[in-house]
């Protein structure tokens, strides 16, 4: 059997990814990983396989709480979700992703929040869905010394008002438009951008005029990096966006194994011997005792002899 090899991380051996390291990368036209994460397992599993950066999406809302869309998603869930993500992953950047609600009202609420993702949950970074209406909101979290991803094309939060979950920017002025946000969100001082559902053709153009690196999901291969959601890409379920490549098909296998416990159950084959735990022959003598006695509990091997 060959040895496993070391992940290949992206230019660092130890600690946390720097967050000036992301633009270094795509100076150097490396690839930027990202992968959504929502548990403490999670976590460590991306950081072993050498992922850079893990999001802590409030997709969570959908393939974690069962609902249909990312707008239920709590603050309180979504600090819970980061800390158990934090606690599982060391070298990754973690972002914390601020679900529908928590910066939309002010920009002093706003800030408040993304506190809380830094101060509660250990984020190392912030993300929020928009263009124009959230500059002023990325400003004011950038001033504090949050550093901050910004995401435009399909935004999930506001689905709704975009005709549903369709790709953006396929129009000339739609596109135009999503070019001028992009340049807007690195002069408020992004750090990274989220490209969703736009062409490649516009993401690739937007991608050449920011200094700052793009993250692409289902916006092509000229990106400088790439996000899937954690539980599409393992085939949780069968289905989902176009832009999904399901690396594995866990659900199937999951539900497998769910079957086989089930049938050892109800069969008498689990637990064997091995799944169990001894007793000392003396111990067992004494409980047995008493239970015959049924008069006081034995405790000891004297009581035993007095019996």
């Amino acid at each position: 059997m060959s040895e496993k090899k070391p992940p290949q991380y992206a230019s660092w051996t130890h600690g946390k990814l720097p967050l000036p390291e992301l633009a270094e990368m795509k100076r150097r036209g490396q690839k930027i990983v990202m992968v959504t994460a929502y548990d403490a397992p999670g976590g460590r599993l991306a950081d072993a396989a050498g992922v850079d950066i893990i999001l802590v999406g409030d997709s969570a809302a959908m393939v974690v709480l069962g609902h249909d869309s990312t707008v239920p998603a709590t603050m309180e869930e979504m600090l819970v979700l980061t800390r158990a993500v934090t606690r599982g992953a060391s070298r990754p950047l973690v972002v914390g992703d601020m679900p529908f609600g928590s910066f939309q009202v002010s920009d002093e609420k706003a800030l408040e929040n993304a506190i809380r993702f830094v101060k509660e949950a250990g984020a190392d970074a912030v993300k929020l869905e928009g263009g124009g209406a959230t500059l002023s909101r990325v400003r004011t979290i950038v001033d504090a010394g949050i550093p901050v991803m910004g995401h435009i094309g399909l935004t999930p939060q506001s689905a709704t008002m975009l005709g549903g979950f369709k790709a953006q920017g396929r129009t000339a002025e739609k596109a135009q438009r999503l070019y001028v946000d992009a340049q807007a969100l690195e002069r408020a001082g992004c750090f990274s951008l989220v490209l969703e559902a736009v062409p490649p053709p516009v993401a690739a153009r937007i991608t050449d005029a920011l200094s700052i690196p793009t993250i692409g999901i289902g916006a092509g291969v000229e990106c400088d990096g790439q996000v899937l959601v954690y539980h599409d890409l393992l085939g949780y379920q069968e289905g989902g966006p176009r832009f999904v490549k399901q690396y594995a098909r866990l659900g199937p296998e999951i539900q497998a194994a769910l079957e086989s416990y089930a049938a050892d159950v109800r069969s008498g084959v689990f637990p064997e011997a091995q799944h169990t735990y001894g007793i000392p022959e003396e111990e067992l003598a004494l409980f047995e005792t008493g239970l015959e006695a049924n008069e006081r509990p034995i405790t000891t091997v004297r009581d035993l002899d007095a019996s």
